[in-house]
């Protein structure tokens, strides 16, 4: 993944700051309550759904077991559509990909759907990097691009705003980028949806080159599907002559048949809406309609090693709804922030230590930012065990050693070496017994103390049970 928020502190630092911004945690609480709790009314309507949630977790995990003839299928189909597929290991090839095909059309500025992938490979900065400029359409990603910031939500990524923040960046900002808030503008969602709807239209109009992610890709026909609420997407896909579209490789799904089902599952788990108002589909080029020239970048950047795991492949069955983060007590508290990736809460706590590695200190620190309540899991619509992979991925931070871990590692082999010699054990359970009066009640190190602030630890017994069985039950 790109090293865009790379240099962060850990988790807990983070979060440390973050819930001490008291605007922000009210507005974590607003929008991820009412987002959850119309989630849960949008669910219940449906009998089966426990059965299209089986079954979307049964077409994604048929898929990643042949990940590599579908990837091939979906090339095939898109090349005789009249599109050219690239092929991207990693962030910084799939960004110059995409720099090169944008520099071939002659063209300096660039129209964006939404994306998450090009969030994660840090496209803009790197097209910046290259005069180019990208404006982003979606209009919580065009707050967050005015506002110099950076999401905080994989559906919502403005959720850290409120309107008077938002008509304040508006205000200051939009004259930067091209047409100027008006005069007057207010916080009212009417104006300030107007306000970005003018903005956005002279780009739209002027706009040769358009990038954008796909939720999913339809590898028997080479179609591609973009889901949205708003119509921007519908503009920069139609409107621009070269259209490019960057897609990990786990959004590909075998048939058109699959496809139903996750727009039954996709639009209740995100927006709470029974049907998404925006579904634009294309396949390859058609002459006098939509763009003259499609490419398609596959982008891996560590989704391969990511199925190698058998437990942490699940997590690339995610269809990116973001109902884990609605519903999750940390994210709910610390914001998006916190996670030092575009992809935050439960989800990204799994999902980027896995295509990044465990390497950094924030990375390292994101499966430990749960308390592994299970309400991600609860939710999930494709049913991935995020609290099965935390505890996983815990594992292998543990076993690397490091700060904090090397005291865990060294308990547990003690632990595991007194449980293969019952003799030993037995001597050491009547050797805790027998001190069990200079015990202290609070253990030592900062880590260890921080535990026992609140909580008492549990008071040993006179004797050990074998003892007491032995005395009882001769």
């Amino acid at each position: 993944m790109s090293g865009t928020y790379l240099g962060m502190p850990a988790f807990p630092r983070a979060a440390r700051d973050a819930v001490r911004d008291t605007t922000l945690r009210g507005n974590l609480r607003h929008a991820t309550h009412t987002i959850r709790d119309k989630r849960a009314r949008a669910v219940a309507e449906l009998d089966d759904w426990a059965a299209l949630r089986e079954a979307g977790k049964r077409i994604k995990d048929h898929t990643l077991r042949h990940l590599d003839r579908y990837l091939v299928r979906v090339e095939e189909a898109v090349t005789a559509a009249g599109g050219t597929v690239h092929w991207a290991a990693d962030a910084e090839e799939a960004n110059r990909i995409v720099a090169d095909l944008v520099k071939a059309t002659g063209e300096s500025e660039v129209v964006k759907v939404k994306s998450m992938a090009t969030q994660e490979t840090g496209l803009n900065e790197a097209l910046e990097a290259e005069g180019i400029r990208a404006y982003e359409t979606d209009l919580a990603e065009l707050i967050v691009q005015l506002g110099k910031d950076r999401p905080s939500h994989i559906l919502v990524p403005a959720i850290h705003r409120n309107r008077g923040e938002i008509r304040d960046i508006f205000r200051s900002e939009m004259g930067e980028w091209g047409r100027p808030a008006p005069e007057g503008l207010t916080d009212t969602p009417a104006e300030l949806a107007e306000a970005a709807r003018l903005h956005l239209r002279e780009k739209f109009l002027r706009a040769k080159v358009g990038i954008s992610g796909a939720n999913f890709m339809v590898a028997e026909t080479g179609t591609l599907v973009v889901v949205e609420s708003e119509g921007n997407g519908r503009m920069c896909l139609t409107l621009p002559e070269t259209l490019i579209s960057v897609v990990g490789i786990e959004k590909v799904i075998p048939t058109w048949r699959d496809l139903e089902v996750f727009l039954q599952l996709l639009p209740r788990s995100s927006t709470a809406e029974r049907m998404n108002p925006y579904t634009s589909m294309w396949t390859g080029t058609t002459d006098g309609d939509g763009p003259r020239a499609f490419h398609l970048v596959l982008l891996d950047n560590g989704r391969t090693d990511t199925l190698a795991d058998e437990v942490g492949r699940q997590a690339l069955r995610c269809i990116r709804c973001s109902a884990c983060l609605n519903v999750c007590p940390v994210y709910e508290r610390a914001g998006g922030h916190a996670y030092g990736s575009v992809y935050p809460g439960p989800i990204g706590a799994i999902l980027s230590p896995q295509l990044r590695g465990t390497g950094s200190e924030i990375d390292a620190s994101l499966p430990y930012a749960s308390s592994l309540c299970g309400a991600c899991y609860e939710v999930c619509p494709v049913a991935i065990d995020i609290p099965e992979v935390l505890v996983h991925l815990r594992e292998k931070v543990a076993d690397q050693g490091g700060a904090g871990h090397r005291l865990e590692r060294a308990a547990m082999r003690t632990a595991t070496w007194l449980l293969d010699h019952p003799a030993a054990l037995n001597a050491a359970e009547r050797l805790a017994s027998s001190t069990r009066k200079l015990h202290p009640k609070r253990l030592p190190g900062p880590g260890a103390r921080q535990w026992t602030n609140s909580r008492d630890l549990p008071d040993l017994p006179a004797e050990p049970f074998r003892d007491w069985w032995k005395k009882n039950h001769a």
